[in-house]
């Protein structure tokens, strides 16, 4: 350990912008053993280590990553499997330049973060490879049963999590495969579509049953599954659309990022999507511009270079250090030719016959904070200019739908945002036994966010329906 003096940082080697452009497949190669090992011995063992207090689920990175240097990479697996649902996707997806890469010690001091992501997504292929990953078996199994609504991150985590207490998990769905965001909105070139089904395979053969295609609230009521389940986990995510405010922002050619991303993805799982064949949602041969500068901006952009966009713009009305998403995938974006508009904000829609050609778009500064702690934009007087645009995908975030509407149950408690209120110790709601986890309680977040909330919202569970089972057989027994 302690090579970072003598050994620089490292990251497994990337395709060049201009082969990469041009297909869908993962940037990244996989680390050798040999450079794993090498960059994991870089780590500095720090008695305080600031990558796992800065990571959501609490990583015991350090330990694997000793491991790893070490050559016990069965060990490292279930060190970090320990902690991590999903130690393979994480390794992928996570932000590791905000979180534990950020604040690593040696990063601080000049030396170059370890690279704990590629690490990470090592150390979890490597268990794949050799069978350490296996089905989940509990030592008994137990009759309560669980229903989860949301086959997201959340969903899965927590039906794992479940599993292993022995409970009975099905997992509800509305969409025809399980995965969510990790399966339809996120793009293969972050992270591979087998990646996700491998690991819900791996739920399957674990006794967890997923019912798909399946709304509640259509098919059923959450009143029905709290009679089905002896508890229910809500973990639906964040999907509606935050809206352009401009003149023209209804025209055609202006469409929603989940809804361009999600047409991309399922082309790429060999479905048919019209939208996309008609040619609404491929960018092919068009001036593309991206309105937002979250992740979620970063997947649009790149998505349309690859799709065969003429031009790819990325407007955003801060700054480049004020900017949400990762700073990686800003990197990544311009060198596969996106040109990014800073400090530009959109100002109206351009057309005719309700059909986008263009944008018109204003120059901005950074005033004062406003109530978030941010600066605000302003927009500066004569400093109009126009884009091409004949696609304009509105990234701008997401919202949660209407949860009462949705579930048909109005009696569910919701914050100001619209997001399921719960106690925050257990994340259950105001209705005895029901759940909630994920985006849908702390509002639009990152996978690891969901993952952590998700084993928080497990744990509860099982510790309620122990003890209510405990009760029964105390009464029993007191009859008796």
């Amino acid at each position: 350990m302690l090579k970072f003096v003598s050994r620089p940082r490292e990251t497994p080697e990337k395709r060049p912008a201009a082969a990469r452009a041009g297909d869908f497949a993962e940037i990244y190669a996989r680390f050798s053993a040999a450079r794993a090992s090498a960059q994991s011995a870089r780590c500095s063992q720090c008695g305080v280590p600031f990558c796992q207090t800065h990571c959501p689920l609490g990583n015991d990175i350090p330990d694997w990553l000793r491991l790893v240097a070490e050559g016990r990479l069965e060990e490292a697996y279930a060190v970090s499997s320990a902690t991590n649902n999903m130690p393979e996707v994480c390794g992928r997806i996570c932000p590791q330049d905000r979180l534990c890469e950020g604040a690593c010690v040696i990063e601080q001091s000049g030396h170059g973060t370890v690279t704990i992501g590629a690490v990470e997504q090592y150390i979890t292929e490597t268990a794949f490879a050799n069978g350490w990953v296996k089905p989940v078996t509990p030592a008994a199994e137990r009759p309560e049963s669980v229903g989860i609504v949301g086959a997201g991150p959340a969903g899965l985590a927590a039906a794992e999590e479940l599993r292993k207490e022995g409970f009975q998990v099905t997992v509800y769905d509305r969409y025809d495969r399980a995965g969510g965001l990790l399966l339809y909105g996120i793009p293969n070139f972050k992270l591979d579509k087998a990646v996700v089904e491998r690991r819900v395979r791996r739920l399957e053969e674990s006794g967890v049953r997923f019912v798909l295609s399946f709304e509640v609230g259509r098919d059923a009521s959450l009143a029905d599954l709290r009679v089905s389940h002896d508890a229910v986990l809500i973990a639906i995510g964040v999907y509606k659309a935050r809206e352009l405010a401009c003149p023209g922002a209804g025209d055609d050619g202006v469409v929603a990022a989940l809804d361009y991303l999600t047409a991309s993805n399922r082309k790429g799982l060999g479905d048919v999507v019209p939208a996309f064949d008609d040619g609404r949602l491929d960018a092919a041969g068009k001036d593309v511009v991206v309105i937002g500068g979250g992740d979620t901006a970063m997947d649009c952009v790149r998505t349309a270079v690859r799709q065969g966009a003429r031009s790819v713009r990325c407007l955003y009305r801060r700054d480049r250090a004020n900017m949400p998403g990762s700073q990686r995938e800003v990197t990544h974006a311009e060198e596969e030719g996106v040109v990014f508009e800073w400090l530009a904000g959109p100002k109206a829609v351009l057309g005719d016959a309700g059909r986008a050609s263009g944008l018109k778009a204003a120059r901005m500064r950074l005033g004062p904070a406003d109530a978030s702690g941010r600066q605000a934009p302003q927009e500066i007087q004569g400093g109009a200019f126009d884009l091409p645009a004949d696609l304009v995908i509105k990234a701008l975030g997401f919202d949660p739908e209407n949860v009462h509407t949705l579930f048909g149950e109005p009696r569910l408690a919701l914050t100001r945002r619209g997001t399921l209120r719960v106690d925050p110790a257990t994340l259950e709601t105001n209705i005895d036994g029901v759940f909630a986890a994920g985006d849908i309680v702390r509002g639009a977040s990152l996978v690891v966010w969901a993952i952590r909330d998700a084993r928080l919202a497990a744990s509860a569970i099982a510790a309620r329906l122990a003890s209510q089972t405990e009760t029964r057989n105390l009464r029993v027994m007191a009859a008796e």
